[in-house]
């Protein structure tokens, strides 16, 4: 843990402002997905990052619930005109915002020339942030499948349950179309023997059938009362518990994330959220 405390601080004092857009994605519903982004959102911002969180679960976005915040506006307002994109940033913390999606499913219908111009000189105001975190729906369809495929990295994170773990290996294989590596997060898992159990059992899997992807494993996050105590009282693990196991869990996927992404750092691309909102909104 010393070893990456010193490397995350040689990291941060670097001040890189290449934006990492990274997509969490589940092959099932309920497993926790949108708990765990919010909680690794957060310490990422602890640990002195400049933080995003995009809620991109189309038709069910829930992270202003979870964060305790109210949203006037999202994206879906920015897209019709009716808002600019600074109107409906969230602050949680200072260089920790929330980005809001729809609960609806109209948001990928408002493109236009005009629409990704002004996006994209709008977006200028998230120029600098380390990370944004890109809060994808359950499942492999289509919004998911564009989200994944214009993220830098993915993480697919699934728990202890037969049919998760075949949904995790599905959306594997599809992220292997637009990926060369994916991290795996197992949720609910009653120890380190039995997550490590599932990921070598996914990655044997897909090292015999998927030959262009490479699966890393980033961690666990143990089965615990204190998730659904803290998920019902609409509140984050590593806010109210810093020193508890879990949010210690939570800071070594942190620590590890970044050091990864350090290392797989995306130059060539435009990395302004306009752009990328360009890239995804280019699809529909």
């Amino acid at each position: 843990m010393k070893n990456q405390a010193a490397a995350l601080d040689s990291l941060i004092s670097q001040k890189k402002v290449d934006t990492k857009f990274i997509a969490i994605t589940s092959g099932k519903g309920g497993v926790g997905k949108s708990t765990f982004s919010a909680n690794l959102g957060y310490k990422l911002w602890q640990l002195g990052f400049k933080v995003a969180i995009f809620d991109a679960d189309i038709g069910l976005a829930n992270l202003d619930v979870m964060f305790g915040v109210r949203v006037e506006k999202n994206l879906l307002h920015v897209l019709k005109n009716q808002a600019r994109l600074k109107d409906i940033l969230l602050p949680i913390e200072h260089n920790f915002y929330l980005i809001p999606g729809d609960s609806g499913s109209d948001i990928f219908r408002f493109k236009s020339e005009f629409m990704f111009e002004a996006l994209i000189e709008d977006s200028k105001i998230l120029d600098g942030f380390d990370f944004v975190l890109i809060d994808t729906g359950a499942g492999i369809g289509e919004y998911t499948q564009t989200f994944l495929k214009n993220s830098d990295d993915i993480i697919v994170l699934t728990v202890p349950d037969p049919a998760a773990i075949t949904d995790a290996y599905a959306t594997i294989k599809l992220a292997s179309h637009y990926k060369k590596r994916a991290f795996m997060m197992i949720n609910m898992a009653k120890n380190d023997k039995e997550a490590l159990m599932i990921f070598e059992k996914i990655h044997k899997i897909a090292s015999n059938n998927i030959k262009n992807i490479t699966l890393e494993y980033l961690g666990k996050f143990s089965k615990d009362p204190l998730v659904n105590r803290y998920t019902k009282n609409r509140s984050i693990i590593v806010r109210e518990e810093p020193n508890c196991s879990l949010s210690m869990e939570i800071e070594e996927i942190a620590r590890r994330l970044a050091q990864k992404m350090e290392r797989n750092v995306l130059v060539e691309e435009d990395k302004r959220f306009g752009k990328f909102l360009k890239r995804i909104l280019g699809h529909f």
